[in-house]
């Protein structure tokens, strides 16, 4: 198994936050360290593939593969009529 290296990142958090995790590790029986390395990792993840959709986004925008807002509003307004557009494209 390949040594990675590793750095100490400190961060204040508040008790009832510290209490969850060291209730979580006791449940997994798995160390404080790895609750929080398993939490930050699946957060930057999160956080990556919002940035990815904000680009894709803009990218659409910039394309202008957009939808007007008129027919947006007028599809919604539809909705729970008893003629409900199709959604617009």
């Amino acid at each position: 198994m390949a040594h990675i290296e590793t750095k100490v990142l400190t961060a204040h958090v508040p008790l009832p936050l510290a209490e969850k995790v060291d209730q979580m590790a006791a449940r997994l029986e798995r160390s404080r360290g790895w609750i929080m390395k398993q939490a930050l990792s699946a957060w930057i993840d999160q956080e990556e593939e919002r940035s990815r959709l904000t680009h894709e986004a803009l990218a659409d925008v910039d394309a202008g593969r957009v939808i007007d807002h008129q027919a947006v509003q007028a599809w919604a307004d539809s909705l729970g009529t008893d003629a409900p557009l199709a959604a617009p494209s």
